[in-house]
C-alpha cells in the first residue's frame, strides 16, 4: 500500500505542471469536443510508458542516445508548428475561437494529441526514465507503477472534465484570443528549450 500511495504521489507531482499535453486536454474541456476520448488517449498512454519504466525501458533509452535525440527534434518540430497554428488562431479571432466552430474530428483530434504525447521527450523522461528509476527503490515497483498509473487517470479527467467550470470566463472570444496565445507561447518555449538542450 506504501508503495502504491508513493506511485500516486509521485505520479501526480510530475504530470501537474502544465505542458503542451495538458494545454490541449484543457482546451478540449473548454470545448467540450471529444473530452473522453482525449482524456483516456492521455491517461492510456501514461500507463502505457509507465509500464515501460517500470519493466525496465528507462535502461534502453539511456543506452539509445539516438532514439532519444530524434524524438527531441521531431518534438520540437511539431510543437514549433502547433504553436504556429495557434497564433493564427489568436491572431484571426472571431468564430474559429468559438467552442462550437472549428470542431476537428476525432481522428484529427486523437492525432494532434498522439504527436503532443508520444514525441515529447519530457514525457518520456519524466513518465518512462524518472517513474521507473524512483519505482525500484520502492518494495514494489509494480504497486508504485499501479498508483502513478491511477494518479494519471485521475488528473486528466479533472482537467478535462473540470475545464467547465471556466466556461463563464471563456464566453467571451477575447478569452480565448488569450488562452491561444497562452498555448503558442508555451509551445514554441518547450520548442526551444528542446532545441537549446
Amino acid at each position: 500500500m506504501m508503495s502504491y500511495v508513493a506511485g500516486l504521489g509521485t505520479g501526480l507531482s510530475l504530470i501537474v505542471a502544465i505542458g503542451a499535453q495538458n494545454a490541449f486536454v484543457l482546451k478540449q474541456g473548454l470545448m467540450r469536443h471529444h473530452v473522453f476520448w482525449v482524456c483516456l488517449f492521455c491517461a492510456l498512454s501514461d500507463a502505457a510508458l509507465i509500464l515501460l519504466g517500470v519493466t525496465g525501458m528507462s535502461r534502453i533509452l539511456s543506452e539509445a542516445p539516438m532514439l532519444a535525440e530524434a524524438m527531441r527534434w521531431a518534438g520540437a518540430a511539431f510543437l514549433i508548428w502547433y504553436g504556429a497554428r495557434s497564433f493564427r488562431a489568436a491572431w484571426q479571432g472571431g468564430e474559429a475561437l468559438r467552442p462550437e466552430g472549428n470542431r476537428a474530428t476525432l481522428g484529427r483530434t486523437l492525432a494532434v494529441i498522439a504527436a503532443l504525447t508520444w514525441l515529447n521527450p519530457h514525457v518520456w523522461l519524466d513518465t518512462v526514465v524518472l517513474l521507473g528509476t524512483v519505482s525500484a527503490q520502492w518494495p514494489d515497483p509494480g504497486a508504485f507503477g499501479l498508483g502513478a498509473m491511477t494518479g494519471s487517470f485521475l488528473f486528466f479527467f479533472t482537467l478535462g472534465y473540470g475545464a467547465r467550470l471556466l466556461a463563464p470566463v471563456f464566453a467571451r472570444p477575447r478569452a480565448w484570443q488569450v488562452l491561444e496565445l497562452g498555448i503558442g507561447v508555451l509551445m514554441w518555449s518547450i520548442a526551444l528549450a528542446l532545441i537549446l538542450n
